[in-house]
């Protein structure tokens, strides 16, 4: 076997190899083995046809449909050999076969980067922080008597505190109704913020019977359309929310808590503790921008591919039987998620080598004090969980991952900024 291995980038090689007949014969042998059970010849049983009427009639074609699996063999073999080091898939770029001769095949694969650590500790970073309002205790005291709120049919809308119900039909640009495009019950609560304003501002004071003409064009991530639709209403409900009291929150708390006051305060403290773990995130990702900044090097492109497929997987776990809608552009997905997966990439490499250069590590009081902590939370006996953390490869890394953060945030100079100081635009980017 003759082996090449061609320098593409500083992150990316090929493997040339070119194997004779003789030693291809071995291989081919073993396909020949795994093939024969599938194989019906006359006046054999399935699968029971002596290797040799194996190899005559069918030899060609089973060669042929196991090139693919024998490239990957012959690489595997390879790595072994010459201790090679790649991460990440490898790619079958070329082959050749020329039966009773010569394989001959390239396959490109990554290795890893070399990173140089120049500075991850002792790092000034500025950050945006958020610190809870009252108005937004009021608005979440407001969301959740919306929650349990009642409805009561009236003839008018008064106020924002309305659900309309209409019976809607759009239209063509000449006027005619478009078959299939009509909806008997549709309902508008006229405070809801996602609400599109020509909708609310033609239901604003609107009536049991009254008709309504609704024209306008609808803005989508990167094109608009015009909507041209008549809505005919069938029914106009009041929102009535309940008072906030002591035996409100009773109800709502099913008597965990029995004051208002109480409640209040359980309601600060859940909108201080979400804020203080979004502020949390939001410096890790300062400090961590910020490293990645500092040192640069090329990202195998496996390694982003990678990063790639598993945000894909996610978006399909969000549809029906994780089956993508059919305009969906996977192409385009890709592309623009590209600049993330090159973060995230870069992240899990200089993530790696900071672990070994802190030479990090969970050791077992880590594991026992983990398992104390959530045992109670999960419902599995301690000692049973102490067993499985012990076992859990992405337990210890998690672990890990957490003393690298600490080590991180504790060494960086933090300047907070608060977002009420800043445009709401940039608040809200």
């Amino acid at each position: 076997m003759e082996v090449t291995i061609h320098t593409l980038t500083e992150v990316s090689r090929e493997a040339e190899i070119e194997v004779d007949s003789e030693e291809l014969q071995p291989y081919f042998e073993k396909a020949y083995r795994e093939y024969r059970p599938k194989i019906e010849i006359r006046g054999f049983r399935k699968g029971k046809a002596p290797i040799e009427l194996v190899r005559k009639l069918y030899g060609e074609m089973i060669e042929h449909e196991y090139l693919e699996k024998l490239a990957g063999e012959l690489y595997r073999n390879v790595v072994k050999e010459k201790e090679l080091k790649p991460i990440g898939d490898p790619t079958l770029t070329d082959m050749n076969f020329k039966r009773g001769e010569r394989f001959w095949v390239k396959i490109q694969y990554d290795i890893r980067p070399t990173i140089q650590l120049i500075q991850y500790k002792g790092l000034s970073v500025e950050t945006v922080v958020h610190t809870t309002t009252d108005d937004e205790l009021e608005d979440e005291l407001l969301r959740i008597r919306k929650i349990n709120s009642v409805r009561e049919e009236v003839e008018k809308v008064t106020d924002d505190e309305h659900v309309v119900s209409a019976e809607l039909q759009e239209f063509d640009d000449t006027g005619f109704p478009i078959i299939g495009k009509k909806t008997d019950n549709a309902r508008f609560y006229l405070a809801d913020p996602q609400l599109e304003q020509p909708f609310k501002d033609a239901l604003q004071a609107t009536q049991k019977g009254n008709e309504h003409e609704i024209k306008f064009e609808h803005q989508h991530d990167d094109h608009a359309h015009k909507v041209n639709m008549k809505a005919k209403v069938t029914k106009v409900e009041k929102v009535i929310l309940p008072e906030l009291s002591d035996e409100f929150v009773k109800k709502v708390t099913k008597d965990k808590i029995t004051s208002l006051d109480e409640f209040r305060k359980g309601i600060r403290e859940d909108l201080e503790s979400y804020w203080k773990e979004k502020n949390r995130r939001g410096l890790i990702n300062s400090i961590v921008s910020e490293i990645i900044r500092l040192h640069e090097f090329q990202v195998p492109e496996s390694l982003i591919r990678s990063v790639l497929e598993n945000l894909l997987e996610e978006i399909k776990g969000q549809h029906p039987k994780k089956q993508l809608p059919a305009d969906f552009d996977v192409e385009k997905f890709f592309q623009e998620n590209r600049p993330y997966a090159i973060f995230q990439a870069k992240w899990a490499l200089l993530r790696e080598e900071i672990v070994k250069a802190e030479n990090l590590n969970v050791d077992e009081a880590a594991l026992v004090t983990l398992a104390e902590r959530e045992a109670a939370k999960i419902g599995i006996d301690k000692e049973r969980l102490i067993t499985y953390y012990k076992s859990s490869d992405q337990v210890k890394d998690r672990l890990v991952g957490d003393k690298l953060i600490d080590l991180l945030i504790r060494s960086t100079t933090v300047k907070e900024v608060d977002d009420k100081t800043l445009p709401n635009q940039l608040v809200k980017g």
